[in-house]
């Protein structure tokens, strides 16, 4: 069977990709197999980028970053799925992350 690219997924087919992809993540986990999981989470990751509205992640604003709390990362701009910026209080380097992992700061967004 032929994978399905996520960008050709329906927002319900996405959602399912994220439960399998989760599942594989936790079934390895338990088997102690780090690298496997951490592929599965990868994947699980990329393929919520796509639930993700675009129009909600604006370049030049700091949003949280969901898997590192007390982290923030500067939107300078996006790029497919990514958020292309530097994380605040770091070196400065750019860096790409899904913006699946993007969090507003301010309540109510």
């Amino acid at each position: 069977m032929m994978e399905k690219n996520y960008a050709t997924m329906t927002e319900h087919e996405l959602r399912e990709e994220i439960a399998r992809l989760k599942e594989k993540a936790r079934k390895a986990e338990q088997l102690g197999i780090v690298n496997e999981y951490a592929v599965y989470e990868r994947k699980a990751l990329m393929a919520a980028a796509y639930l993700v509205d675009l129009d909600t992640i604006v370049p030049g604003e700091m949003y949280k970053i969901d898997s590192s709390p007390g982290e923030y990362f500067m939107v300078e701009r996006l790029k497919g799925r990514f958020a292309w910026g530097y994380r605040l209080g770091g070196d400065r380097y750019e860096e790409a992350l899904p913006v699946s992992i993007l969090a507003p700061i301010k309540a109510g967004k």
